[in-house]
Parts: structure tokens; sequence; C-alpha cells
């Protein structure tokens, strides 16, 4: 609370009993006044009680520390801009005993029927729906009450149907598609089940429409009761073009029938178009089904967009939603207090608004409390204008406290305060927040929501829900005496609340740790993750870069190919030899030594090795001007590895030879050409020919004009003022241009990159020999530019594994592998980090997984899946690599070169030069340059390595200590003897577990469990949590080292297929048989299980990976194989080798058919289809219901091109309709994609 500034309290007249808004103005209360925030509330009704206007404003007052202010000043401009509405009473004449309606009425035929009432069916809804029926017909009449009874009968008896006939429902033409969960075969139906559709079937004219929602005839006003038809005739008098209204009423099947019946009045034909609006509909309540809670945003939004006009609404839009002025506001039920009078009139805020309250005719006390409305309201305008301070008696009427406390009560209440964060439990709030745990524990269909126990009167005992992994003393809390059953409720719940804290099951912001509702985003750690939306989609970084020349300190490192040394590099930074394998040659540098300059020459060789340099990357690597000055100097070496100056001179000079007597056949191919009318481009000589000179015909115009070379090359040379020179006479010489080398890439380990590829039919050119020189460069000369972007490439490389091993405290990875890690997808490298990515992901999910189990020990798999999403997640990855300084060595560079890149802007005489190039790469590669960091670390080392380098970098792994030293030894406990004998789970499995009670825990589902049994065992949850991450570890793995050439998006979808809930239910039935094992204490579930292992025992391993989206089962039999692959992991004391082995000889039907070629499932193959194409829409799927289930249909460009088809989930209904609409849009006449696509762009060719 001392944190807050400010707190605002929208209708603020809520701050009342044990509203939370009142809950917190008493924390308020007790923060010392000098820490209070400022309270501003909001309201358009601050009074409940009219009668006692002066005391209602008080208490609202006191609750909210604040003085209600009302508009004293500038009414007139308030009166302006927010009118008060013309208000008037309608009255209508009470519903007749007879209505014109045909005979009989659908509910006197529903009637007749004994199969709803309550002792036919168990938890029957017939009461609730006859109390509705008669509401209905007494405000609507027969036709709208008929109307309910219809729909809510059709949705009864086909629920009714559903549970006694489970067979599948999905489309009779794809059924042999879908393997069903439920085989046997259906019960007995009741007879009079068929009778009741009878008779809806013959009322059915009346109230469906075949290929619409709307009714299928017009309504009569002779049907409809005498406040219906009063109401047509307001609407039909208020009506406009612009018109937009609100009719409350009190319950939702009123609101829906109403709102069904008025467009089809004929006097209100083609006036109004409804929609309902009355919020969440409870799950116990069988409403109306065509409302769709989900849809009331909808109707929100289309009523803001005047797409329709009328909104029927309870009393949920009186206040909190934005709704425009509305023109007539219709009270169609009563008003039972000031405050629903007040914000409901609000809604008519247009200056011509009407604001009509429906009155029957003999209701005088209905309106007597109207009329008090309207009169109290100018004197309750007046206390909170005036702020009157006088007292009056509480009148016969006010609401009363719900609950006497005695004293002795509210003198023994506590408060519990969390010093760190000032959050607090008292007696008011600690049931709901036991409440709100328990609502978080996960479940399955078979497992109601756990929830807390309560037992005895003035001293209450709570049990809390098993599925909680707590010691079982810590599951059951017994209160203090006290002297109301509600206050020893309360009592218990605080003890519990507070020792729940001690354990770390509530944070310290006294929300359900992990629960995503603590102030800051924390990680396992509970330190805070930073907000990283500051951090640019691409930073600009200076990286670590070793090419720097500095006057202080030089270093000269032999170049060796194939073991001969010519050349050498000369650069700032004492460089770690390394190796390459370049065009069929070994070429390595070898250690480096001081270079020693002589002060009177120093400047002159500098610049010497500079243009050396330069000349050489010009000619050999790229002729693009670089700015700057070079990072690193190429050098030739003498014999006695001393710089060659000399060589390096007359190459920088090139004084070229113009006599060509001497040139001959040896020379072809060996020497460089210079032509004078283009002197920035080398050349290499091909030939001599003799037979030609500049005069010899070239070609023949279309005019008939011979043209010579001389001519030709004149016109092609000659630029503005200046005039090429071509001699006449000579010979003619082929040249090519000198090849150059600008690719950087070089392979990894022992192979060739074979980077440089030249032409296979290169270009050549006739020049006259009279215009050129030539030279005779070193083969050295030439062999050392040709390779040496690679061989930087390598060398840079291997000095920022080195600096980043070093400066993070990173373990020994192998360097290949470092270097993968660090080189990004758009560095062009021939390799990049995505493959040690995908493995890094599931290693780091393993690591983080073990981490959290043993750091939370008494938090179920809901907080620490939470947990665990946060500590993984891209931006807790982000913070991290930042954090760490991870971003310095990232390898974004090009391999390709434009423009020579390792420059400097100025040598520098410094004694300790920074090592740094700025770079630029996007933000989202340091992500993945973490899980590749990762990944390297386990291929390299292990789970051991792994956890080392996770702790530098700063992730959530507890430490870098192995688990088998870090986690407490396996305590030994016998194993049952049903897993123990010959066929047994451990014989099949292939290890035997040294403490049972891990394998039973493994084995005992969410419904098995007791809180009275004397030794309790935890359920499978937070074994199968950490076997989970296992699973994924081990196939990742296991498909990494397979297919060693696949890219991170080919081993994705085969990953997909081994870890998918089929597969895994395919090897717990068939290799382990793990049903048979399973305690349950579930009718349904084992029912379930036992249907549809036939269904696993059938399929072969090729049918799982091929066609596992048919398939269905029990979540539970892959849920209990990931379990046991988590006991093994705990039982071998965290042996992840061991554990990884036993799931793979576990898996291995399925693993040994996995590849990157597996078949696409009908999901992705449709979505990749059309993206093959030239459409630029996608296949868009949604959820649908047919008949009592929600299906799956697929559209394009808004057409329906498959569905609805209904199966046994929603995931196999989706891979249904998108089989079939892959099969219409390539083939089907109407609708393949040709007919169905507008972009006026065809189809994939």
């Amino acid at each position: 609370m001392h944190e807050v500034s400010l707190m605002v309290f929208d209708e603020c007249h809520h701050a009342r009993k044990k509203h939370p808004y009142a809950v917190i103005m008493g924390e308020y209360k007790i923060c010392p006044v000098e820490q209070r925030p400022k309270v501003f509330g909001m309201t358009a009704s601050p009074i409940w009680n009219p009668k006692n206007p002066t005391k209602s404003l008080q208490e609202l007052e006191a609750i909210l520390d604040a003085k209600v202010i009302g508009v004293r000043e500038h009414v007139e401009e308030l009166s302006e801009n927010v009118p008060k509405p013309t208000e008037m009473m309608k009255l209508f004449s009470a519903p007749p005993e007879h209505y014109n309606f045909p005979q009989p009425f659908l509910w006197e035929a529903m009637s007749v029927f004994s199969l709803f009432r309550p002792e036919k069916l168990e938890g029957s809804p017939w009461p609730d729906i006859e109390r509705r029926y008669y509401v209905t017909h007494n405000n609507l009449g027969p036709f709208a009450a008929s109307l309910y009874v219809f729909n809510e009968m059709s949705h009864l008896i086909a629920r009714l149907f559903w549970i006694h006939n489970s067979a599948d429902e999905a489309d009779p033409a794809r059924s042999d598609l879908v393997i069903p969960r439920n085989s046997s075969p259906p019960t007995e139906i009741p007879t009079e089940l068929f009778d009741i559709a009878d008779v809806l079937v013959d009322y059915q004219a009346y109230f469906t429409s075949p290929n619409s929602s709307s009714l299928p005839i017009p309504v009569p006003l002779e049907w409809c009761s005498p406040k219906v038809r009063t109401l047509v005739g307001i609407l039909s008098e208020y009506y406009s073009p612009t018109f937009q209204g609100i009719i409350f009423v009190e319950q939702r099947q009123v609101a829906s029938c109403l709102a069904r019946i008025l467009s089809h009045i004929p006097t209100l034909h083609g006036l109004v178009k409804c929609g309902v609006l009355i919020g969440a509909v409870n799950s116990s309540e069988n409403l109306f089904r065509d409302v769709d809670s989900g849809s009331q945003d909808q109707i929100v939004k289309a009523f803001r967009r005047k797409e329709i006009n009328l909104i029927i609404a309870t009393s949920v839009a009186e206040e909190g939603l934005d709704f425009p002025a509305c023109d007539v506001v219709v009270r169609f039920d009563s008003l039972d207090h000031l405050v629903g009078y007040v914000q409901s009139r609000g809604r008519a805020r247009n200056k011509l608004s009407n604001f009509i309250v429906m009155i029957q005719q003999d209701d005088h006390g209905y309106q007597e409390r109207y009329k008090s409305f309207i009169a109290a309201e100018p004197k309750l305008r007046e206390t909170y204008q005036l702020a009157s301070t006088n007292d009056e008696e509480m009148e016969e009427g006010e609401e009363e406290e719900e609950e006497n406390l005695s004293s002795t009560d509210l003198q023994g209440r506590e408060r519990y305060i969390v010093p760190s964060t000032s959050a607090f439990v008292t007696y008011d709030n600690a049931i709901s927040l036991i409440d709100h745990l328990c609502s978080l524990i996960p479940r399955d269909l078979y497992t109601s929501q756990p929830v807390p126990v309560y037992s005895g009167d003035f001293r209450s005992t709570l049990y809390l829900p098993p599925s909680l992994p707590l010691a079982p003393t810590d599951l059951i809390h017994t209160g203090p005496i006290k002297n109301t059953k509600r206050e020893a409720k309360r009592a218990v719940s605080f003890l519990a609340v507070k020792r729940l804290h001690e354990l770390d099951v509530f944070d310290d912001y006294l929300f359900p740790a992990g629960s995503g509702g603590s102030k800051d985003l924390q990680d396992a750690e509970g330190k805070a993750i930073p907000d990283m939306s500051f951090v640019p989609a691409t930073i600009d970084v200076e990286v670590r870069d070793p090419w720097i020349i500095s006057y202080h300190k030089l270093w000269v490192h032999p170049i060796a190919v194939d073991g001969k040394v010519l050349t050498g590099v000369v650069t700032g930074t004492q460089l770690e030899p390394v190796k390459i394998v370049h065009q069929g040659s070994v070429v390595q540098t070898q250690p480096g030594h001081l270079l020693s300059l002589t002060r009177e020459d120093e400047k002159r060789q500098l610049k010497l090795m500079e243009d050396f340099t330069r000349l050489g990357v010009q000619m050999w690597i790229s002729a693009s001007p670089f700015k700057g000055r070079p990072g690193l100097f190429l050098v030739l070496l003498t014999s006695s590895m001393e710089l060659d100056y000399e060589t390096m001179e007359k190459f920088v000079s090139r004084h070229g030879n113009p006599d060509w007597s001497t040139i001959g056949p040896d020379h072809y191919d060996r020497i460089l050409v210079s032509n004078v009318n283009q002197r920035n481009r080398a050349f290499v000589l091909r030939n001599v020919r003799e037979d030609l000179t500049p005069m010899s015909v070239m070609t023949v115009t279309p005019e008939g004009v011979l043209q010579t070379y001389r001519d030709s090359l004149l016109k092609l040379w000659s630029h503005g003022k200046w005039t090429a020179f071509v001699p006449d006479s000579g010979a003619m010489l082929e040249l090519s241009l000198l090849p150059r080398s600008r690719d950087g890439v070089y392979s990894l380990g022992s192979e060739d990159a074979g980077t440089t590829k030249e032409a296979s039919a290169e270009e050549i050119r006739l020049v006259p020999q009279g215009c050129c020189i030539w030279y005779s460069i070193s083969p050295a000369i030439s062999r050392i530019f040709r390779v040496f972007p690679a061989l930087a490439h390598r060398v840079t490389d291997i000095y920022r594994v080195r600096a980043v091993k070093f400066e993070l405290d990173l373990p020994p990875i192998l360097d290949d592998l470092m270097v993968q890690a660090l080189t990004i997808p758009s560095a062009l490298a021939g390799y990049n980090n995505q493959r040690l990515e995908t493995l890094g992901d599931a290693v780091l999910e393993v690591c983080t997984t073990v981490h959290l189990l043993n750091r939370f020990p008494h938090r179920h798999e809901g907080q620490l899946d939470i947990l665990r999403q946060r500590s993984i997640s891209n931006r807790f990855l982000l913070y991290r690599a930042l954090d760490a300084g991870l971003d310095r060595f990232v390898t974004s560079e090009t391999s390709w070169i434009r423009v020579w890149r390792h420059v400097v802007e100025e040598y520098i005489d410094d004694v300790n030069p920074r090592r740094y190039g700025r770079r630029s790469y996007p933000r989202r590669s340091l992500q993945d340059c973490m899980e590749a960091t990762v990944g390297a670390a386990f291929l390299t080392g292990g789970i051991p390595m792994a956890l080392k380098a996770g702790t530098a970098l700063g992730l959530a792994f507890g430490g870098p200590t192995a688990w088998d030293v870090r986690y407490a030894q396996v305590e030994r406990v016998k194993v049952a003897s049903l897993f123990t004998r010959e066929g047994s789970l451990q014989e099949r499995l292939g290890y035997e577990f040294r403490n049972g009670r891990l394998l039973r825990e493994a084995l005992t589902h969410p419904s098995f469990a007791s809180s009275m049994e004397v030794e309790m065992v935890p359920t499978y949850q937070r074994l199968e949590f950490l076997g989970d991450a296992i699973l994924d570890l081990v196939v990742v793995h296991f498909l990494y080292d397979k297919y060693p050439e696949a890219g991170s998006d080919q081993l994705a979808l085969p990953r997909t297929k081994a870890v998918c809930a089929q597969a895994l239910a395919y090897t717990a039935v068939n290799k382990l048989g793990l049903h048979r094992f399973l305690l349950i204490n579930s009718v349904d579930l084992n029912k379930d299980i036992n249907d549809y292992v036939p269904h696993l025992q059938e399929a072969s391993a090729q049918t799982i990976v091929n066609s596992g989206w048919k398939f269905d089962p029990p979540k539970v039999l892959s849920d209990v194989f990931e379990s046991v692959i988590g006991a093994v992991l705990v039982d071998t004391g965290y042996n992840y080798e061991k554990t990884a082995e036993i799931a793979k000889a576990a898996m291995e039907n399925i693993l040994s058919i996995l590849s990157p070629a597996v078949r696409l499932d009908p999901i992705t193959a449709v979505l990749q289809w059309v993206s093959a194409s030239t459409c630029k829409e996608q296949v868009k799927f949604s959820v649908v219901s047919k008949g009592e289930r929600d299906g799956m249909q697929a559209e394009l460009h808004g057409v329906v091109i498959a569905g609805p088809i209904v199966s046994t989930s929603i995931v196999v209904a989706k891979n249904l309709v998108a089989e079939r609409a892959l099969t219409v849009l390539q083939l089907d006449k109407d609708h393949c994609l040709s007919k169905v696509c507008v972009c006026d762009f065809g189809i994939a060719g």
C-alpha cells in the first residue's frame, strides 16, 4: 500500500460490506497516515439507501476516506453535455388467462412425460425449467415461453442421447479416419426419450429455420403478452433510421426470447436488429443454447458500429461497459434499488433521449417505488452537493450486517504481514486465498476440481486437496474455537495461509507461488525479470574483434600452406594458431612473434605493409574501396621468417614490363597483365594471338560497315575528353579478369569447404598487346590473398570463442561447437547455431525443470510450469544474455565479402588497445545463442558441463554442482511385488527401482489420491512434469546425432511426432503395459482406457508416426509414461545418461522410423500448400456448433471449404477438416483454389 500514490475506484459506490473495494480500504486504514495514497472515486449513484441519504453518504465517505463532491459550478455546461433524458412511465395491463394461441401448448405436451422428473433423473433441471417457463410466459406470452421450452428441451434430450449412446459423431464419410474413444455398444435408450423427440419435431415448424437462427414464421401480437405489445408500441413510436436503444430485463431467458421474437413481429419487421447481452452464463444453468456467452464482446462491438440497433440486456449492461448514448432506454422489468435506476437511466445521454419505465397497471407498489426514486433524486443531489452533516436515524428497511460478530472474536482476530512486500492476510481474505490456490491445481477430465474441505462447527478443521505436494501434516489444519461457524472457518484458513507462506506455496505477495499474480515477473530464484521491450529489434553492438594495428606492439604470425611458410599476417593481437582446409590444401597460422621495426624506417615499413595489403585486397578479394585503414597486414616472409620488404616493394610499385618478346606459352596463366586504359583491373594472360592485330575485322554492322578491334575498343574505352590509346599494329592478347576470392566460408573440422569456385566458362577478352604491360607475381602472393578471407574468418571465430569462454567463465566447450553456437543464420557461414539451439532448448528445459522440482518441493505442476516458462522465456534469455555480456561475442558478419571489413578508423599507440568492431544484428539472435551455448556444452560434456555453462550465463540451473552431488541420496524403499514379478513393469522397463515409493507415485492418478490415507503417496503430476522435459531432450538428442545434416526445421517435425500424446501412449501400452499398473479411482477413466487400449495394441509404430492425429487416447496413458521416466531419473540419482538409455529402449519402435521426411499432419499440409501458392490468404480454422457438440470448419477468403466436422476432440476434428479442405482445394471443381481465391494471382504451379 505504501508504494501506491493514487488509487482510482470506478463505480466506487460498491465499496461496502465485503466487496473488494471495502477490503482494500480496510488495508488502507491500517497503513500509517503519512504513507497512505490519495483516493479518487467515480460514480453516478453514491447513495444506496434513499430513505437515509446522509447516513448512506457518510458511510461511503468513511469507507473511502474521501469527501463526496457534486458539481456546483458549470452546472449548465454539464447539463448541455450530459443532458437528462425525458422520463416517463408506461402502464400495461395484466396478462390474460387465455391467449389466442394454438393448443396444446408445448409445455402441456412436455408435462405429460416423467423422464425429467427429479425422482427419475438425478440432478434434473426440471424445477428450474418450470420456474423459468412461468416467468417467461407471464412476461412475454405463450409463444416466447414455448420457444424457451423448445430450445431447452432440445438441448436436454440431445445431451441424454449423447450420454446413452456415446458413439463417435464424426462425419460418417470420414469415420474410418478416426480411432474412436469408446468402442463399447451403446446403452439402451429409454423409449420415452424418442417420444419426447417426436413431440419436439411436431413443434419444430414454429421455432427453427433450416438455414438460419431466425424464426421460421412471423409472431402475431395476439401471441404476445400485453407487456410486449406495449413495448412494440414504444419502439414503433420512437423508431428512426439512426435509432439505438437498450431494453433492461431481469432474467437471461427473457432477454434471449425477447430478442428472438421482436424482429419477427410484423410491426417491427425490418426496423430492429436485436442483440442479447446477459454476461457469463453459469455452467450449471442449461439456458437457451443459441446464446453464446463467448460472443458477448462481439454484441457490444456490433452495437457500437451500429450493426445492431437494439440490445436486450440484464443488469450487466447497467455499468462498466462503454456504450454510445441511446435514443431510448426501457426498463422492461422492475427497478429494485436507486443505483439501478440511476445507472440504467445514464445510458440515455442524448438531448432527445427517452427513459421509459414499464409498470403493470395494478402494481401500485412498484408505481409508488418508482415515484419515490424520482422524488428522492433532487434531495440526494442536494445532499452530496451541500455535503450536509445532519445525522438521521436508521429507518426500518435499511440493510443490516450479514453477520453479528462477538467482541471476543473481533479481539481475537490477527493480521499477518509479509515484511518484504507489506502484503497481508486477515480473517476477511484468508478463505478466498485458499480457494484461489485450489482453483489453480491442474486436473484432467476425470478428476473433479480440487477444493478445500472444512469440517467441524465452532472449531473448524481444514483439509487441503491431496493434489498439493505437501506433507500429510501440512494438508490438515485445525483452528481455534470461535463463537460462530463462519469465524471458525476464517480462523483456520488464516492459520493455513500463514503455514503455506512459510512453505513457499504462497509467495511474498501472498499469491499462489508462480501463479503469475505477483507484482514483478520473477525467475525461479525470485529475481525480477525486467521488461526488455526497450531493446530495439536490431541492436548495435561492439563485438570482440582481433584486427587492430597498434604502434606499440605488433605480432607476426607465419602462415603455412601444406607445411610451407611464405607469408604471414601482422596485427596488434597475439592470435591462437588455427587451421583450415582450403581447396585441397591445409592452411594454418603458427604462433606469432613480436615484430621489430627500426625507428628510422618504422613509418615507411608500415606504409609499405599497408599499401601491399590494400593492393592485394583490391586485386584478389574485392575491388570496392573501403573506408579506414586495414586492421591487419598480409606480408611476405623470407626463409628466415623476416619480412620480405624488397619483394613487397616491387609488387606495390608495379613497374610492369612492356617488352613482350620473351613471353611465350610457358608464361600463360602465370603472369598478370595491366591495360593502360583500365588501370584498376588486373588480368591473367591466357594466350597470345599472333594471327590477329587491332586492325583485324571484329564484326560487320547491320549497314554492312566493317568494324575492327581498334574501332570497337576506342569507342569502349574513351570517355569525355579523354581518348584511349589503342595501337594499330601488334598481336592481340587473350586475357581474363583475375578471379577474386570473396567467399570467407570454411568447413568446421577437416573437410574442405571448396569456397572459391572459378567460373566454368570464364570470359576471354581480346586486347591489343601494344597497350599492355606485364609483370610476374609470386605464387605465394596469389595463394595467400585467395585463402585469406576464409582464414581470417576462422581466426576471428577462434578469437571470439576463446575470449567468451575466458571472460564469461564458461567451461571448456569444444571450439567448433562454440563457433556454431555464436554464429547466427544471417552470417551465411555454411553453418549456424540453429541445430544447437534446438538441442539447447531441450537441455535448458531439463536443467531448469530439475532445479525447480528440488527448489520448490511443495509446489504443484501448475505453479512449476509457470516458473519454468518464465525461466526459459525469450524475455529471460535476452535479459541474461545482455547481463552476462554474450552480445559482445556473436558472429553476425556475412561470409560473402563485398567490401573488405577488417579495417580500423586509425592506427593507435596504446599499451592496452580495445579490440572491438561495431556490428548490428537482430535482437532475437541473443536468445538463440544462449540456448545454442547450452547445447554446445551438453554435447561436449553432458549435463554436468551444461550446468556449468548455464550457471555462468545466469540461467536458473541451481548452480554448477552436478546433480548426483547436489541432491540427497535416493532412499531405499521396497518395491511392491506387483511391479517385481515376472513380466512386471520393472522387467519391461529394464530397470529396478531402489525407491518403491517413487514408482508408486509415478503410477498414481490424481483420482486415486486421498487425504485420509495413513501413508499418503503424491500423484504423478510432478514426475510427469519432469519426464516430459526428459523425453523431449532424449528425442532431440537422438535426432541430432542420427541426422547431422538436418536443419532445425527438419528436426522439429519428427521431434513432435515422437513426443506427442499418441506416440507416448502407444509406448506406454505396447512396450511397458502401464495401463495394467495404473492406480485409478475413476470408473469413467478405467472404462475409457480399457476401450482404447485395443486400438493402440492393433496399431503399428509406422501408423502412429504417420497418422497419429487419428488417435485420441486418454491423456493419462501418455502422462504416466512421462512420470515413469521422471521417476527413473530421480531414482538413479539424477543420472541422465542412464535414464536416456532406458527411455530410448522403451521408445525404440518409434525412434527407429523417425526421419526428417516423416509425413506432415493434415493441418500443416494444407497450410503449407496454400502458402506455396500465390494466394495471399491463409486457411482459417474456427470452432462451430454442430448439433450438441463443437466441431471445426475451414474457411478461405470467407468461403467455407470444409466442415463443420465433429469428432472425438477438437484437435482430431481440426485435422479431419484440414484433410478434407486440402482435397477440396486441389480437386473439387466448385471450391478448388482457383475458384475460391480472389487474389487475382492464380494458384500454385
